[in-house]
């Protein structure tokens, strides 16, 4: 095996690994919309289908700037295609780390939407400096634009995030935790001990064999792979789930390697 390949990151267990309801769903977990202000312009709901849909993607989770305005219309845009949404947020938490919030429905993360709005400095975005923050339709059309600026932390801790989410059925997930900024091992140096999480995201640009070197801890956690999609060839589907259902409960079993769900990841080569 190549130092640079790592198929299957969790191996699934002996029991059920035949199960013939385990499909296979290539995902990308953190894609941005035109919501984000660092997003381009074409990161609409009717364009981000279309190219998932085009590099192979089956799941997709829509993941802006400390807010989920935008996932019910990802959510409606994707309806009957063959790709399926999880509405999503990354969260900027007190300390400058990105978290990725995973939901199965919209309604829990509109609950945590309204925490993290009130838990934001009262600043408005300046778009001559951080660019516009647009809330869409389905279609990609106009609604109104997010005057609060986003890209900014919320006064939540880690901790704090992580429970929240999980308290309200949510996935939480360390993001790019391999950059150098935002992320966690920048900002904190470890993974706090009793942290519920189960898994940690890397860049899409991650090499296992340097990886591994500049952050050891890394061997002892799942790793995902994800686009951070901006732009639209940014999609990626490199992460593959072997789950039965694209919904969280079946993702985190494929993290653990249980009942033959598991996942692998194809890095890129050297």
């Amino acid at each position: 095996m190549a130092p640079d390949t790592v198929p299957f990151v969790n191996p699934p267990s002996p029991s059920n690994a035949d199960d013939p309801r385990i499909g296979s769903f290539p995902a990308d977990l953190h894609v941005h919309t035109v919501l984000s202000a660092c997003a381009e312009v074409e990161m609409i709901p009717p364009l981000i289908v279309s190219q998932a849909l085009s590099v192979g993607l089956r799941l997709l989770a829509v993941t802006d700037h400390n807010t989920g305005e935008n996932a019910a219309a990802m959510v409606e845009a994707a309806r009957n295609t063959g790709l399926h949404v999880l509405p999503g947020m990354e969260l900027q938490t007190r300390e400058e780390v990105h978290l990725l919030c995973l939901f199965d429905e919209v309604f829990p993360l509109e609950a945590w939407q309204e925490e993290v709005f009130r838990r934001l400095p009262p600043l408005a975005n300046r778009e001559d400096l951080f660019g516009p923050q647009w809330v869409v339709d389905a279609t990609g059309e106009w609604i109104r634009t997010e005057e609060r600026l986003l890209a900014v932390s919320a006064d939540i801790s880690l901790e704090e995030a992580v429970v929240r989410v999980r308290r309200l059925g949510g996935l939480p997930v360390p993001a790019h935790v391999d950059r150098p900024s935002f992320s966690l091992f920048a900002n904190l140096g470890l993974v706090p001990p009793g942290l519920a999480i189960s898994a940690l995201e890397v860049s899409r640009n991650f090499r296992p064999a340097e990886g591994f070197i500049r952050r050891p801890q890394l061997r002892n956690w799942p790793l995902l792979a994800s686009g951070d999609a901006h732009r639209l060839e940014d999609l990626r589907a490199v992460t593959r789930f072997r789950i039965v259902s694209p919904c969280l409960r079946e993702i985190e079993m494929a993290l653990r390697g249980q009942e033959g769900r598991c996942f692998e990841v194809d890095w890129p080569a050297r």
